[in-house]
């Protein structure tokens, strides 16, 4: 048997083969922590980016809404009211409070804290002050989260051309090319309608509608508007909104948004935007909260109160002449992120989610928004 050479083996030594190992294992937890962290860099800026969109999105739909507080035509609720005899509303209240309140265009419903100014959204009571009514209770909102009903004349009116009189009946004409107007943002058969002009404004249910003639029948005599209405004379829908938070599709917690149909009773709920924990509201009165017509508005607001202080008195109602606005929004998955606390507070308010470990990225948004139509007398 030939014994080979020494000096001719070749190969690694177990010492040699210990040590590459070593540097290989050291490589890999490198790019492992580098992957985990890119991994974890990019989930936290998605759900940055989500809650970024999502608060931008609730903001602004409701900030739409609220800017229309107040207009009722050629001039606004406040005109109206200094007015005698000027504001006509037949349409049938229903429960107290509902969604036809008129003419209080504006109401909110504070949700009961766990102190005066913290959260937990966890063990919220589903109460809220003044209490919820039962057209809007029906919608089922979640607890923790206040909830707003605004009521107003859509921005877009068609012009009246004429108004016919026949017993108790009146009948409006408008041009048929502008019946389009009043079935804007997805509202195809309106259930409720204004008519207003500089002086008057008058709110009622449709007995009849016929879009192709542009006439809108109903059941009382308009017969200030007659015999020719003016030029200012426009019909516009009637809108009757309510924006608080529900459960949505993903069963997790969503912006929601209901109109309100005949007699206070509000339709479906329409998810508007999902991850949206709370809204938070605090109302700017206006200096002067008096009774009108005795007492007008200053156009100045005087200072900013929640709901709950409100006292569900309509002199004060009528007063609000700015909102402030709050929302919690929260990633719809999880951003892998330790989150300071101080991130998910709201007007003031700190919250606590329903699972504080969840790892879900949370941020709350806020804004100022002034009745346009309320202010300096408009």
């Amino acid at each position: 048997m030939r014994v080979p050479n020494p000096a001719r083996v070749r190969g690694v030594s177990l010492i040699e083969l210990m040590i590459a190992l070593a540097i290989g294992a050291f490589l890999m937890l490198g790019l492992v922590r580098v992957f985990s962290a890119s991994r974890t860099a990019y989930q936290l800026s998605e759900g940055i980016s989500r809650v970024q969109e999502n608060g931008r999105f609730a903001i602004d739909f409701i900030q739409r809404d609220l800017r229309m507080v107040g207009h009722m035509g050629c001039v606004n609720d406040q005109a109206h009211l200094q007015n005698a005899g000027a504001w006509r509303n037949t349409i049938p209240a229903g429960t107290a409070g509902s969604g036809v309140n008129f003419p209080l265009g504006i109401q909110a419903y504070e949700a009961t804290k766990s102190s005066a100014t913290t959260m937990n959204l966890g063990t919220a009571a589903a109460e809220w002050t003044p209490a919820l009514p039962a057209s809007v209770a029906a919608l089922n909102p979640s607890a923790g989260s206040d909830v707003l009903q605004l009521r107003f004349l859509a921005s877009e009116g068609a012009p009246v051309d004429r108004i016919v009189v026949a017993g108790a009946t009146s009948t409006i004409e408008i041009p048929p090319a502008r019946w389009a107007a009043l079935t804007r943002d997805g509202v195809a058969a309106p259930a409720m309608f204004g008519l207003a002009d500089c002086s008057f404004v008058d709110y009622f249910l449709p007995a009849a509608t016929n879009p192709a003639a542009g006439t809108v029948t109903v059941n009382t005599v308009l017969e200030r508007y007659t015999p020719q209405p003016q030029g200012q004379t426009m019909l516009y829908r009637l809108e009757s909104v309510v924006y608080f938070v529900g459960t949505g599709a993903s069963g997790e917690r969503a912006l929601m948004r209901a109109r309100s149909g005949a007699n206070g009773v509000y339709g479906a709920a329409e998810e508007l935007v999902e991850g949206i924990e709370s809204i938070q509201v605090q109302l700017g009165l206006d200096r002067n909260a008096g009774t009108m017509p005795a007492d007008q508005p200053s156009g100045y607001i005087g200072g900013f109160v929640r709901p709950s202080a409100m006292l569900d008195t309509e002199p004060r109602w009528r007063a609000v002449g700015a909102v402030r606005l709050g929302v919690l929004a929260s990633s719809p998955n999880r951003a892998t992120a330790e989150q300071a606390g101080a991130g998910r507070s709201v007007l003031g308010v700190a919250f606590t989610p329903e699972d504080v470990d969840d790892t879900r990225y949370r941020f709350g948004y806020e804004s100022t928004i002034a009745l346009r139509n309320r202010l300096y007398g408009n």
